[in-house]
């Protein structure tokens, strides 16, 4: 069976003028229009999550040239900006939303800017754009413990399927964060694929609950975008990212370890 890298596009805030909090994983909407002309203009075709996963899942032939254009938290101006480019361009798309971030009666306070309503994400989601989900209140899932991480998947699963009418299939992990804890516990839960981060491309092996994807930032230009479409220098692009986040998670991995050790004190 076909194992095709595809790109995975990692998108935030799409705005003009985004705050402190989101400018560095912000893209202009100028940016996004010029990107996602190239992504025409190269000949790809862009699907949801749900679609790839099932048809490596099943075995069924990728289109020519795939590639996925996802969105993670649940921004204002994914409805603003983003929509009117992707209906344009006729393309697929997936929107990652923090239940506990967007406009309304669930909002817990805790969105970076301004985020959407649920209003307009029925509008992105009449208008072709998967709804995923990505926990109620965007935590480091891998730090929580079993109940509270069961809590943050249900809430959002729940919230997504009474706003939507539909339970979501697929799910991204806030900051990227995993482990096989949490990969059986959003597989427990009904999602049927899940996104990470990475920075690299995605391929059928690595599995339904860790594949990979690649960030577009305010500062990512349209020749290091073709560069990622095509996924060439990759490696060299993300290497602080990579260093960084691997750094991080033996911090992360001591931090958990050392909550187990009060835990079985008590």
């Amino acid at each position: 069976m076909s194992d095709t890298p595809v790109p995975i596009l990692m998108y935030h805030s799409v705005a003009t003028a985004p705050n402190d909090a989101t400018r560095a994983l912000s893209v202009a909407p100028e940016a996004f229009a010029e990107q996602m002309a190239l992504i025409g203009d190269l000949g790809l075709t862009p699907v949801t999550t749900a679609d790839l996963a099932a048809r490596w899942r099943s075995g069924r032939p990728l289109p020519a040239r795939p590639v996925l254009i996802t969105f993670d938290d649940g921004y204002e101006g994914v409805h603003r900006h983003a929509l009117p480019v992707l209906a344009k361009h006729a393309f697929a798309a997936t929107l990652f939303v923090s239940t506990g971030w967007i406009r309304g009666a669930y909002d817990t306070g805790g969105g970076l800017d301004t985020m959407l309503d649920w209003g307009q994400v029925r509008e992105l989601a009449a208008a072709g754009v998967e709804i995923g989900g990505h926990s109620h209140t965007h935590p480091q899932l891998d730090q929580l413990d079993d109940g509270p991480l069961r809590t943050e998947l249900a809430r959002c699963t729940e919230i997504v399927a009474d706003e939507l009418g539909a339970r979501p299939a697929s799910f991204a992990y806030p900051y990227g964060y995993s482990s096989r804890r949490v990969r059986q516990a959003v597989r427990a839960s009904g999602y049927a694929q899940a996104l990470a981060v990475g920075n690299a491309l995605a391929r059928r092996r690595q599995g339904p609950y860790a594949l990979q994807r690649v960030t577009v930032r305010r500062g990512t230009g349209v020749e290091e975008f073709e560069r990622l479409l095509h996924g060439r220098a990759v490696t060299r692009t993300f290497a602080k990212d990579r260093a960084l986040t691997k750094g991080y998670a033996l911090v992360r991995r001591a931090r958990q370890v050392r909550r187990k050790a009060i835990r079985s004190r008590v």
